[in-house]
């Protein structure tokens, strides 16, 4: 899952990029309100963390612009203010969640993962593909009913293919969505990844679920080979 957090305080974005990302998410920050709306509108995320201050446009004028165009990307807004009467305010404009600073960084991530849970989005909960089975939520895997064990890195790509099965996905597509990057130096990091995956997933399977489009990058099979 990718995540946008639009925060001017430096430290506050760095710390919440470096949590998410240890949990298996990857991270955009936007420094300013007017980038953090480029951003958001011109690409798809999971979610997004919004601060109410912010220079060059206001947290607000973000949430007014990113509701014209996205009515379901979930949004939490940050902000040292706790009066009611703003919350209220943001909460009718479109804000799904709203966090006062200071905050702990686990309070942050459950209200993330519920909003997660009730989005209408294209995701279901668990993502099931043949004997496959990716939890979303509790970030668990199984094949065949037994439980395998996967790094962060490793879950974010097999859950990127997993919501993508049937679509061929290119090294590129899959470097700007489960890492932080968009360099074509790094496309290698895909195929280290892809092969310790197929170690995890399809070793000892009849059925390979994990293949690869000569080429062009990787898809996961969607339905049972006949």
């Amino acid at each position: 899952m990718r995540v946008l957090v639009v925060e001017d305080e430096e430290k506050l974005a760095g710390i919440i990029a470096r949590s998410l990302k240890a949990e298996g998410f990857a991270v955009d920050i936007a420094a300013d309100g007017a980038r953090g709306l480029e951003m958001a509108t011109a690409y798809a995320y999971d979610a997004i963390i919004l601060d109410i201050m912010l220079p060059k446009l206001s947290g607000t004028a973000v949430l007014d612009g990113i509701r014209q165009k996205n009515k379901h990307v979930p949004i939490i807004m940050l902000t040292a203010k706790d009066a009611v009467g703003d919350k209220v305010k943001h909460m009718d404009a479109g804000a799904d969640d709203y966090l006062t600073k200071p905050f702990s960084f686990e309070e942050l991530l459950v209200r993330i993962r519920a909003l997660l849970r009730r989005a209408p989005s294209q995701r279901e909960d668990v993502i099931k593909i043949v004997d496959l089975e990716v939890d979303r939520l509790a970030h668990q895997v199984k094949r065949s009913g037994k439980r395998i064990d996967l790094s962060a890195k490793e879950y974010g790509l097999l859950e990127y293919l997993a919501l993508n099965s049937g679509r061929v996905l290119s090294r590129t597509m899959i470097i700007e969505h489960v890492w932080d990057e968009s360099f074509e130096a790094l496309t290698n990091i895909v195929d280290v990844y892809i092969r310790q995956l197929r170690n995890k997933i399809d070793e000892g399977h009849e059925q390979k679920l994990i293949k690869t489009v000569r080429g062009i990058g990787y898809t996961m099979n969607h339905e049972a080979d006949t």
